[in-house]
């Protein structure tokens, strides 16, 4: 069974600051606690329909449609600036989100990065939350595999360079992708849904990307969704 009181503070974390005072975080569906789970996460409690009943989950769950099971998971610590410095020290292939506002976007742009196998994802501060629930169900998963890292974005665009590895950007001016040599180090700069990636992050920007309507010089949508045209750019990264 689950108490009343039980079900009021799981329904709190469905808020931004709830989630950070209480350092949790929900996760639903079978598949998403199964990975809870099996992660390194510290997974505080998990309920399932088959013990609290269907009236007990569909009050404590944020979908329309309650999955027959969820977890509450404690929010990790966030890495240190020598862990970020280690990370850089690697020579990673990353990405970094500039002002990415939408939960899904996050969500399956983390799941993006998760099946190319990227090194790391670094998030500005205004990106969107990482908890919010909307985001994590986008991730499928992949938010127990990734280690997203929200930081003063410029500032890491700045220690990439400095280490000798190349910023790749997104841009409508851009050099068409498909005729670039793609280095497998480097960071690779995704805008945000409206505005593209903001001046402070093109400024630091070394290498301008396009990717090129077909055919080109077309008239064609204004431009592609962040998490269509991440994954374009990661499959091109990764290509043989």
């Amino acid at each position: 069974m689950i108490s009343k009181a039980e079900i009021k503070r799981i329904r709190a974390l469905s808020a931004k600051k709830q989630r950070e005072e209480a350092g949790l975080f929900v996760v639903e569906g079978e598949k998403m606690v199964a990975e809870a789970l099996a992660s390194s996460l510290e997974v505080v409690s998990v309920y399932r329909t088959s013990d609290i009943g269907e009236e007990a989950m569909r009050q404590i769950s944020s979908l329309s449609s309650p999955s027959p099971a969820l977890a509450v998971v404690r929010i990790p610590e966030a890495p240190s600036e020598s862990e970020i410095d280690s990370i850089i020290a690697s020579r990673p292939l990353a990405l970094a989100l500039d002002s990415v506002r939408d939960p899904g976007n996050l969500g399956t742009i983390i799941r993006i990065a998760d099946w190319f196998g990227i090194d790391a994802v670094f998030a500005s501060e205004d990106t969107v939350e990482l908890y919010n629930p909307k985001t994590v169900q986008a991730t499928m998963g992949a938010i127990f595999r990734k280690e997203i890292i929200y930081c003063n974005l410029p500032s890491v665009l700045e220690r990439f360079t400095a280490a000798g590895m190349p910023v790749y950007g997104t841009f409508l001016d851009g050099e068409d992708i498909y005729g670039v040599e793609l280095q497998q180090s480097g960071l690779v700069v995704m805008g945000s849904e409206s505005f593209g990636i903001g001046a402070e992050c093109a400024s630091r920007v070394t290498h301008r990307l396009l990717i090129p309507p077909y055919p080109r010089g077309s008239v064609t949508s204004e431009s592609l969704n962040v998490a269509v045209a991440t994954a374009i750019t990661c499959a091109l990264f990764r290509r043989g």
